[in-house]
């Protein structure tokens, strides 16, 4: 059974930084790719950033282009996501996704609060 568990949300300023953790339970994460999605109060989940297996190719949306960062540790079968400059509308919900076996898999989520 596949469990994703993320962590590391929580309230920061404009400007500010925080890293956040995705964690899979019970198997090794090398073999797929992990992505990153969140979704706002009243909005859609959106994807934001992704990162491939075999060879870690990087892909993110407009709006945190620049600012974010996924990365992955295969061997601790865990995905990061180092946000930085942080601005309001970047408060939403985080979710880290990954496919394996054609099913889409989530973890609960971690609140990621960016006010003054």
């Amino acid at each position: 059974q596949v469990q994703l568990v993320e962590s590391g949300g929580g309230w920061v300023q404009p400007g500010g930084s925080l890293r956040l953790s995705c964690v899979a339970s019970t198997f090794t994460i090398s073999a797929y790719a992990m992505r990153w999605y969140r979704q706002a109060p009243g909005k859609e989940r959106e994807w934001i950033a992704s990162m491939s297996s075999v060879f870690g190719v990087t892909d993110y949306d407009d709006s945190v282009k620049g600012r974010f960062t996924i990365s992955r540790d295969n061997a601790r079968s865990t995905a990061y996501l180092q946000m930085n400059k942080l601005k309001p509308e970047d408060t939403a919900r985080y979710y880290c996704n990954m496919i394996k076996d054609s099913v889409n898999y989530w973890g609960q989520g971690t609140q990621v609060t960016v006010s003054s």
